[in-house]
C-alpha cells in the first residue's frame, strides 16, 4: 500500500461545526454589546446607539434561528460555513461604519473570521473572505460616520495614519491567514496519516489472524473432503447410468476445487516456493481457467505493445487476489466477464468487468473492510447462503501488499455490472532476464512487494 498518501476514503473534507460558530458569535454579540454600552454610557461618547444595537441584534436573531433549525452536532460544509463567516465580516463592517470606520481600533477584529476559515475551511473560501475584508476595509477608510469622541468637534486623523492602519491590517490578514492555514493543514495531514496507518495495521492484524485460521481450516477440512470424494466415487460406481451422471461429475469437480483452494491458502506465504516467469497473457489465462465452466463467457484481452509485455515472477498471493476477484465476477455476472490488461512504460493495469447487478451504493465505499459482503446473492450463491465478507478483504489486502491500488465502480448507465481496476507501477514488475539466466535476474515482483 502507498504510505505517502492516505486512501481516498480517508481524505477528510473541510467541515466546521455549527455549534462552534454559534458560540463564537454569541461571544462577539456579548463583546460588542459591552463595548457599545461602555463607550456610550460610561465614557459618554456620542454614537448611534439604536442603530448599533440593531446590528448586534441581527446576529443574536441569526444565532437563535440557526439553533432552532439545526441540531447542535450539525456540521457545515465549506460553502455554508463560508457564508456564515462572510455575514460576520459584513456585520462587523456595519458596526465599524457607525463608529468611525477604519479609524476605529476595533477594525482589527476583521482578522477573526479569516483566521477561523484558515484553520477549518479550504484555501479558496479563506481567500474569498480575505478579499471581502480588503474591499470593506478600503471602503471604510473613506465612507463612515465620525469616530465617537467626547469633543464636540469630529476627530480628523491624518490620512497617512489611515494608510498605515490599512497596510497593517492587510499585512496581519495575510500573515495570520497563511500561518493559521499552514499549521492547520499540517495537523490535518498528520491526522490523515495516522488514520491511514491505523487502518493498515487493523487490516494487517485481521489478515494475520486469518492466516492461522486458513491453516487450521485446511488441516481440519482435509479429512472431510477426502471422505466426500471417496463416497462420491463409490456412489458413482454403484449408481446405474442416468440423468444423475452430470450431478456426480459436478460433485467431483467441486471437491477437487475445494482441495485446490485449501492448497492455495496454505501456500500463500511460502517464501521458498519456486518462482516461474510468466507473461501477462499467460498469467491471466491461468487465473481464469478454473472459472470457464460455469455458464459465463470469460474473455481475456491484452492491450499494449506486445514487445513490452510485462513479465511476472510467480507470486501466489497476487494470483489468489486476482483469482478471487474473477471468481466473484463470475458468480455475479449474468452472461459475460471481461478481464482486460493494459500496460505502458509507467504502469500495469488489470480490469475485471462483469454484466451483473453491480455494487450496492450503500456499501461500495466500505468494500475492503472485513466482514462486509460485496453484493447481493449472485448466480452461484442463493440468498440464504450469504458469505462472511472476507474474500474481497483478503484479496484486496494481498494485492495492496504487492504495491497495487484498487478502484471500484459500477458501469455507467445504461450498462450494468461492476468494474474493479487493479493498477501497479511498472517498476513492480521484473525486468527481462539477462542473457544466460542465473542469479543476475532483477528483483522479483514478490520481493518488490515487501
Amino acid at each position: 500500500m502507498d504510505f505517502d498518501r492516505p486512501p481516498e476514503n480517508l481524505l477528510t473534507e473541510h467541515h466546521l461545526r455549527l455549534d462552534t460558530l454559534i458560540r463564537l458569535r454569541w461571544l462577539a454579540v456579548a463583546g460588542q454589546s459591552c463595548a457599545v454600552f461602555l463607550i456610550h454610557m460610561a465614557l459618554g461618547f456620542p454614537l448611534p446607539l439604536a442603530a448599533c444595537l440593531g446590528v448586534i441584534a441581527c446576529s443574536g436573531a441569526l444565532n437563535v434561528a440557526l439553533r432552532l433549525r439545526y441540531p447542535m452536532t450539525h456540521r457545515l460544509e465549506g460553502p455554508a460555513a463560508g457564508l456564515l463567516l462572510a455575514y460576520d465580516v459584513l456585520q462587523l463592517a456595519a458596526l465599524l461604519f457607525l463608529t468611525g470606520g477604519l479609524e476605529n481600533p476595533f477594525c482589527v477584529l476583521f482578522l477573526a473570521p479569516v483566521m477561523i476559515s484558515a484553520t477549518a475551511l479550504t484555501p479558496r473560501t479563506t481567500a474569498a473572505l480575505g478579499a471581502l475584508v480588503v474591499a470593506l476595509a478600503t471602503l471604510l477608510a473613506f465612507v463612515h460616520l465620525p469616530l465617537p469622541w467626547p469633543s464636540p468637534h469630529a476627530v480628523e486623523l491624518p490620512f497617512l495614519y489611515l494608510v498605515g492602519q490599512w497596510v497593517a491590517l492587510m499585512l496581519a490578514l495575510v500573515f495570520i491567514g497563511v500561518y493559521a492555514w499552514r499549521v492547520a493543514e499540517e495537523g490535518r495531514e498528520l491526522s490523515q496519516a495516522l488514520a491511514a496507518t491505523e487502518l493498515v495495521l487493523a487490516r494487517e492484524q485481521h489478515l494475520s489472524a486469518l492466516d492461522g485460521l486458513a491453516a487450521a481450516a485446511a488441516h481440519e477440512l482435509g479429512t472431510p473432503l477426502a471422505t466426500i470424494a471417496l463416497v462420491a466415487k463409490e456412489l458413482e460406481r454403484a449408481l446405474t447410468p442416468g440423468p444423475h451422471d452430470e450431478d456426480m461429475k459436478l460433485l467431483r469437480e467441486q471437491v477437487a476445487r475445494c482441495r485446490e483452494i485449501l492448497k492455495t491458502l496454505t501456500s500463500l506465504d511460502e517464501g521458498d516456493a519456486p518462482f516461474e516467469r510468466m507473461a501477462m497473457r499467460h498469467m491471466l489465462e491461468e487465473i481464469v481457467a478454473p472459472h470457464r465452466n460455469f455458464g459465463v463467457a470469460l474473455e481475456v484481452a491484452a492491450l499494449g505493445d506486445p514487445a513490452a509485455e510485462p513479465e511476472w515472477l510467480r507470486n501466489p498471493s497476487v494470483l489468489y487476489g486476482i483469482g478471487n476477484i474473477v471468481e466473484n465476477a463470475v458468480d455475479f455476472a449474468r452472461s459475460r466477464v471481461t478481464v482486460t490488461a493494459r500496460w505502458d512504460s509507467d504502469r500495469v493495469e488489470v480490469e475485471v468487468a462483469d454484466d451483473g447487478p453491480g455494487f450496492a451504493p450503500e456499501i461500495i465505499d466500505r468494500l475492503g473492510e472485513p466482514y462486509v459482503s460485496t453484493r447481493a446473492a449472485g448466480r452461484a450463491a442463493p440468498a440464504e447462503a450469504g458469505g462472511l465478507g472476507l474474500g474481497f478483504f483478503i484479496a484486496k489486502t494481498l494485492l495492496e501488499r504487492s504495491g497495487a491500488q484498487l478502484k471500484l465502480r459500477n458501469a455507467p448507465p445504461p450498462l450494468t455490472g461492476a468494474r474493479i481496476r487493479i493498477t501497479w507501477p511498472r517498476g513492480r514488475f521484473a525486468a527481462p532476464a539477462p542473457e544466460g539466466g542465473g542469479k543476475a535476474a532483477s528483483l522479483s515482483f514478490r520481493a518488490a512487494a515487501t
